[in-house]
Order: C-alpha cells, then structure tokens, then sequence
C-alpha cells in the first residue's frame, strides 16, 4: 500500500510543506496628511461665528429698543371697552334717544379654544337652555371673515380676547337660569350692555337722529379712536356727530401666552363718556309733522293720487335751526339695536316699499312749481318791469309756437305785482320771461352771466347744497344754459341712439310718441336753450329741481329781510350733569342781492295767498289778524306723472320767526293736499305764540 504512505524526511520525521511568500513590490515612499481642508472648514467656521457676533450686536445695541416694543406686542393685546354713548336731546331737553341695557350672554374664548369641538356643544346648550335657534348663536362664536362664519351682522366681529356675545335681548328670567348653573355652563356670563333706546313714542325723527352700525374694516384701521366692538353713526346726527356722542373708549392690555389664551392684565384705562347733543327740535311740532305727512298720504291715496313719497320742515328763520324735519315714508329706529337683518334691510331699501331710509327733507328733488316764484318775482323786477304796473293775465299765451296756460286756463285780467302772486298767474310770468329771452338774444345766447332770472337762482343758493349738519344732502339742479349744455355733451350718444330705435318698450302711445320726438329733437340741437325753457323756467318747472329743505331756506330769506340763513339741527353739546361744552355755531350763507322794493313786493303778494289767493281755502278760520302767515302754494306738473304739491311760508309776518315747507310727491294739487297740512302745524306753532 505504497499509495497511503507518508513522505519522510532524512531524519526519520516528516517532510516540510513550503508555502510561497508574495513578491515583494517597489517600496513607496510615505506622505503626511494634508491640512488646507481644515483651514478651509476654520474660515467658515469663523466667518459663521463672525455673523452671529454680529447679528447679536445688532439686536442687542442697534435694534434693542425696537424689538422690544415688538416683543410686547407679541405678548399682549389691547381690549376695548365703549363709552357710554351721549344723548340726543330735544331743545327743551327732553330725551329723544338714551341708552337702555340689553341683557346679552356671552362665552369665554378660552373655554371655545380649549374644547375639542370648539365648544359647539356648550352653544348647543344654552341655546336649548334660552328657547333660541342653535345656528345663530353658534355663528356668532365665528369670526367675520373666516370659513364658514356667517355674514354680517350674524358672525362676531370683536376681539377675540374679550367674551364674545352670543345672544343678545335676551329673557333676564331665562339668562338667570344659565348663572345660576356654572357647573352646566363653563365660561358662560350674562352681562348688560348699552343700545339705543327712543322714549318718545309720538316722535320718530328717524331721518334726522339717525342710527349706528358696525364699523367697517377701514374705519378700524385708519381711526384709532374706533375699536371693532364700536358702534359708529351711520346716518343723521348720530353720524354727523359721532365722534362727540361716542366718547373714547376704555382700553385694557392683557398678556397673552403663544395660544393667544390671556394669562393677565398689563393695564387699563377707563372709558370717558360721550357728550349729550341738543338740538333744536320741538317734539310738538316735530309729532305734528310726522302725523299731518301720514294723514295727508293717506287722504291722498283715498283721492285716488299715487302720493310716492311727503316731507316737511320747520326752519327757524334767524338761526336757521331745525325745529321739525320729517320724510314719509319712515321707519322704527330701534329695529338696529341688536343688528338689522338682511330681510329688514332688504325691505328698507325696496323701490316698492318707497325706500323709507331715504330722507326726503335734504335728499329728494322735486320741480319747485309756483312756490319758484318768490325767487322769479324778483328776477322779473331786476331785468325792468314796473313795480306800480298792472299786467294782464290771460288764460293762455302763445310763445314759441306752443300753448302755455294758466292753472285750468283760468284768466283774471289786469292784476298788480302783489295779485299776480295771489292768484298765482303764471302767465304773467310766461311773458316777461320771453322777453327777457328775446332780449338776451335768444338762440344766439349760449352764457347765463347777463341773465337776471339765472344770476336771482343763483343767489338763493339754488342748485347748491344748504350745508345742513346732515350727510347724503342733494344739491338739486338749477338748469342754465351751461348746464343744459353739459347735460347734452354728457348724454347725447344715449340721445342720439334713442333718436333711432324709439322707444319700443314704452307701452303708452302719447309718452312714446313723445319721447321719440323729443329724442331727435335733442339729438341735434339739445343744447340749445329755447322759449320752453325760459319760461318753464319762470314758474318752477321743466328741469329744475330742489330739496324741501332748499325752498324752506329760500322763504327764510325772504321773511327775514334777505339773509340765507345755514340749517342746523345741532344746538349745542353737554355734559350728563347739563353743563354746556360746545355751542354749535350757526353762519349765514350769504346775503340776497335782491332790491328791498323787490322783497317788500314779494312779502306783499305772499301775505295775500292766505287771505284772497290759493291758500285762503286752507286757511278759513285761522285767525291771520293775531298770526298772520304767508305762502305760496306750488302744483308742479311733468310728462308721465301726477301732481306735486307743495306750500311753503313763514310767519307771523309782522316778526316772521319760523318757515314751514311741505310736499306731496304726486299727492295732488296743493290747494288740496299741502295747504292744509301746513295749516295743521302753523296751529300748534301759533298756539305757542300766544
């Protein structure tokens, strides 16, 4: 078994097993490790600590003072607390507008932040606790603005570090229910917060009081003195007056930690109350205004007149004060307490409801009709008539190939200056104002500056705004022949295009006949200032438009002896403890360039309205001997619509104290509808005479 044996060596033992070394390769010579990567890395390591140094030296020593301001208002917040809101005062110093409380549940935000469903289920209680609807109070935990929050005023538009009011009027009994179980009711309070009351139940004077409402976004930002939770005038003299009523409001810093939840108070200062404001406002007269307007519309109505719209004002003739200013239709002030609905707004704001927030004292225009005349008498004696003359007064004339007449075409013949005004012959005034055309040139005129029935407007103020203490004043419209060429510049590709399709959707037959001439007539030469202007213009009608309140500023004048008085409602501002801060300075618009002989003839005429003219009817068995008053009465007539009727006067004539103006839009002819409502209120004012 040679096979199995093992190898030996010489020796006797067992043969070596040699193992092969590796070639040895060429010996490499060996390197340090290299060092630019690490100074690399110092540098930028330096240059990193260079900028921090340099960013702290600069927060702690330049910016120091400006981050710590920042840093306090990181940390805390500025709640605000409304002053109590001043009163509205009548002259005699009776409330018209006063605070009241309104008893309104509210919830911690704290507890809303920190409940894992908002606190939905807290709303849900205590409005199943107080009888109200859960979506409502449950919107107003949401802030305007954000997703799914409900519009204004259904969403919360406050701090969100102050309760948030969830429900307002509401049931003191029920409220004390919710008090009474905190354990039930985490974070829930009843509070008492001011809103606006009116304690005069015969008096509205919603027009001229006004109402407040949320302020807006911009008011917020760009009026410090305004905080979100404010109420803020809208209208009225609560707008016009609003920073004084308001007061300023009480402001309390809080700290706040990163979840915005207040951990404590920083400071406080307390609100300071709004003054009280006086107006010049008799609640008597004021009531009587209101009533005579609602019983004339309705009386109106019955006659079978549309009767759109009635406003009336009382002016005192020396200060210009606001003694009664009233505009049908009206509406209840205190529906904006606790925040107007989109349906009540809707229906305030509605053409068919005869848009009752719209104040027709300062903002409706009507043709002012024969009441014109007190500022066309005039115009007629400046451009040459003779005061000591009689002038006939046909039934009609012919000017500019076209019929103008008298009212029901009566004629009275040969009258004087102070019985034209009587009867109210505006065919007297149809002549004198065509040749007064004629002798200006006619078409060829194109400048008002020579003409006297213009230049007489003007100085009454017409087409001005009065400068009433009031906003939205309308400044009306005084059509001279600049202003009818504006008129046409502005409106003549309108014009034009009519001219040349009709007027297809109008389904009367004259009225469209009528407009469609009247359309290409203008399109050509509208600007032009024509016979029917003129004379139109001389008695109040055509294009001319003026304010109730315009016309009262007119008589005025006229009663006392020339001065365009500028209205006022506001008197003066008190403390609560009846002391007087502030007067409210009443100014003269300007001074009538008007001939005394003129006015004298002017005063005549209007005294005898009442006696022997349109209004004597309305005035039977008023005693004119112990109260005389002056007026005239005004009927004024357009295309398409029904009568205007106004009066407007001022009395007593022997030491004239106040002016009275009111209108019927399409209430029917004055005689009828505005002589006796004006009768109505001169009862009380001569009953106070006495």
């Amino acid at each position: 078994m040679t096979g199995d044996r093992v190898p030996r060596s010489r020796a006797g033992g067992r043969t070596p097993i040699r193992v092969p070394r590796p070639l040895a390769g060429p010996v490499l010579p060996r390197r340090r490790p290299g060092v630019g990567a690490l100074w690399g890395l110092v540098v930028v390591v330096l240059c990193l600590i260079g900028i921090l140094v340099g960013r702290l030296v600069q927060l702690q020593l330049v910016e120091h003072e400006v981050l710590a301001e920042e840093a306090a208002a990181v940390n805390t917040r500025v709640v605000t607390e409304p002053a109590l809101r001043g009163r509205i005062l009548a002259a005699d110093g009776t409330p018209l507008v006063t605070n009241a409380a309104s008893t309104v549940v509210t919830v911690d935000p704290e507890v809303l932040l920190e409940s894992e469903d908002a606190g939905r289920a807290l709303v849900e209680s205590v409005a199943d606790e107080l009888d109200l609807p859960v979506e409502s109070l449950w919107g107003r935990t949401l802030l305007c603005g954000t997703p799914d929050a409900p519009p204004v005023p259904a969403c919360f538009s406050g701090s969100p570090y102050q309760p948030v009011p969830i429900a307002y009027d509401v049931d003191p009994v029920s409220a004390l229910g919710v008090l009474e179980r905190p354990e039930a009711f985490p974070g829930i309070e009843v509070t008492a917060v001011a809103v606006r009351d009116y304690p005069l139940a015969e008096v509205n004077a919603a027009h001229l009081l006004g109402y407040l409402g949320r302020p807006t976004a911009e008011e917020v930002d760009d009026e410090a003195s305004v905080a979100a939770q404010d109420r803020v005038g809208r209208t009225g003299l609560e707008q016009a007056y609003d920073a004084q009523l308001r007061g300023t409001s009480g402001r309390t810093t809080v700290a706040v930690d990163p979840r915005g939840v207040v951990t404590g108070e920083v400071g406080h200062t307390d609100p300071v109350s709004g003054l009280d404001l006086v107006t010049y406002l008799d609640p008597e007269v004021q009531a009587t205004v209101e009533r005579v307007l609602a019983e004339g519309v309705a009386t109106a109505r019955e006659d079978g007149w549309p009767a759109d719209s009635a406003a009336g004002v009382v002016l005192d003739v020396e200060t210009g004060g606001v003694v009664a200013a009233a505009s049908w239709p009206a509406y209840d002030p205190g529906i904006w307490t606790s925040g107007v609905t989109q349906a009540q707004y809707d229906e305030l704001t509605d053409d068919s409801g005869g848009q009752p927030l719209v104040n027709r004292v300062i903002a409706g225009t009507y043709p002012p009709a024969s009441t014109f005349k007190a500022v066309t008498l005039p115009a007629a004696l400046r451009q040459g008539i003779d005061p000591e003359a009689s002038y006939d007064c046909p039934g009609s004339v012919e000017i500019g190939g076209r019929t103008f007449t008298n009212f029901e075409s009566a004629a009275h013949g040969a009258l004087d200056l102070p019985g034209i005004i009587e009867v109210s012959c505006d065919t007297a005034f149809y002549t004198w104002a065509y040749d007064t055309w004629q002798d200006l040139g006619g078409l060829a005129q194109q400048s008002d500056l020579r003409d006297p029935y213009v230049l007489t407007a003007e100085d009454f103020r017409i087409g001005q705004p009065t400068g009433v203490d009031l906003a939205g004043e309308s400044a009306g419209t005084l059509p001279s022949r600049e202003w009818k060429r504006a008129y046409w510049e502005a409106t003549r590709e309108a014009t034009c295009e009519r001219a040349e399709t009709g007027y297809p959707e109008e389904k009367d037959k004259d009225r469209r006949e009528f407009l469609e001439q009247l359309a290409e007539e203008n399109c050509v030469d509208g600007w032009q200032y024509r016979p029917g202007d003129a004379v139109n213009f001389s008695i109040g009608q055509g294009d001319i438009a003026t304010t109730p309140l315009q016309i009262a500023v007119m008589y005025a004048a006229v009663a006392n002896g020339g001065t365009l008085v500028q209205p006022r409602a506001a008197a003066e501002f008190r403390t609560r403890d009846g002391e007087v801060v502030e007067h409210v300075p009443t100014e003269e618009a300007g001074t009538l360039d008007v001939d005394p002989e003129a006015l004298d003839i002017l005063r005549e005429g209007l005294e005898g309205v009442n006696v022997r003219g349109t209004g004597a009817e309305g005035f039977a068995g008023f005693d004119l001997a112990a109260y005389p008053v002056a007026g005239k009465t005004g009927s004024a007539e357009s295309f398409g619509r029904k009568s205007t009727g106004w009066y407007a006067s001022y009395g007593p004539t022997d030491d004239p104290r106040y002016a009275v103006v009111v209108v019927f839009e399409q209430g029917g002819i004055a005689g009828d509808v505005a002589v006796p409502a004006a009768r109505e209120i001169w009862d009380v004012l001569a009953a106070k005479g006495e």
